[in-house]
């Protein structure tokens, strides 16, 4: 184990250091802040003033030095715009954002889970057909589509809903959430309904194949035969056994749930770090990209060795240190 986590730390390192070139690089290459910060009106004194001091100035590489460097020490750079550290912007908007990702993927399971595991169980019946039916609607709807659709019949028809922002906040370890206020709650069932469409049918469609495909293995026929009942046929041996590429596809859908939160972010006006983003790439505040990229590089790894070590959990016959 010890090994294990030792050369994916490794491959960490590789992988945040190239990111970060990319990212860089990447940014770099989509305009010029000085024609959107800077007015029109300055003279040329006053906009070289402003590039020396936003460190403009400088070639590409010695950039990209000076941020790796500051970087190291913790510091992703001040925003253009806020005139604050960028990194601290964007812990300031996390705590919406990541409520609302636990929020979509928690609902995804409570409701694809049972349902993929009913029409995996019968999958000849009418409610299974019309799960399905569902699943594939789920995956081909429009995210901002149906943002929209939810706000006009909740909020603007029935008048049940909030249609806009994070509602009251209670603060907690240092950070407010919503969720512990019911009209923090009235206000995140929305967007956190929107983002989760899509997960709750990729679970519920991973679930039945899982269901399907564990009910012709040999060992459920043997429960069946030693007399067990349904249930526990059902939830001993075969639940258990599908766990495993639900966790693994629900764990990265996690970090993409973050990572893509921008357009139900945009359409609820939830204050989160989506919003930030594209307020950003308007203005083309560089530091408060850059930041917001290497953040979600690092969740996605982060995730992902949280994933590969619940696989150990789930089944003792998974060993890490193997190929």
């Amino acid at each position: 184990m010890s090994v294990y986590l030792l050369r994916r730390l490794i491959q960490a390192v590789g992988v945040v250091f190239a990111m970060s070139l990319i990212v860089f690089i990447g940014v770099f290459a989509i305009g010029d802040p000085v024609e959107i910060l800077i007015s029109p009106d300055a003279d040329q004194i006053e906009r070289e003033r402003a590039i020396r001091a936003l460190g403009l100035d400088l070639p590409l590489w010695q950039q990209y030095l000076v941020f790796l460097g500051k970087a190291l020490q913790g510091d992703l750079g001040r925003s253009f715009v806020f005139n604050e550290p960028a990194l601290q912007l964007i812990l300031q908007r996390m705590p919406a954002t990541l409520e609302l990702a636990f929020a979509a993927t928690i609902g995804a399971i409570i409701i694809g889970l049972p349902l993929g595991l009913y029409a995996g169980l019968r999958p000849d019946s009418a409610g299974s057909k019309v799960i399905m039916a569902g699943s594939i609607l789920g995956f081909s709807l429009p995210t901002f589509w149906v943002g929209l659709m939810l706000i006009m019949v909740f909020a603007v028809q029935l008048g049940w809903l909030p249609s806009t922002g994070r509602g009251e906040t209670v603060e907690v370890l240092g950070m407010r959430w919503s969720f512990l206020t019911w009209n923090g709650i009235t206000h995140l069932i929305m967007p956190a309904l929107n983002l989760a469409l899509f997960k709750i049918s990729l679970v519920i469609r991973l679930t039945r194949a899982g269901v399907r495909e564990t009910m012709l293995m040999d060992y459920v026929k043997f429960a069946r035969a030693k007399g067990l009942s349904p249930f526990r046929v059902t939830f001993v041996h075969v639940f258990k056994n599908i766990l495993i590429p639900v966790v693994t596809v629900t764990g990265l859908e996690f970090g993409s749930t973050i990572a893509f939160s921008v357009v139900t972010e945009s359409i609820f006006a939830w204050p989160g770090m989506g919003k930030l983003i594209i307020d950003s790439i308007n203005v083309l505040d560089r530091p408060v990209i850059v930041a917001y990229l290497m953040i979600i590089v690092l969740m996605f790894i982060t995730i992902n060795l949280i994933v590969d070590l619940t696989y150990s959990l789930l089944d003792p016959r998974v060993r890490l240190e193997g190929k």
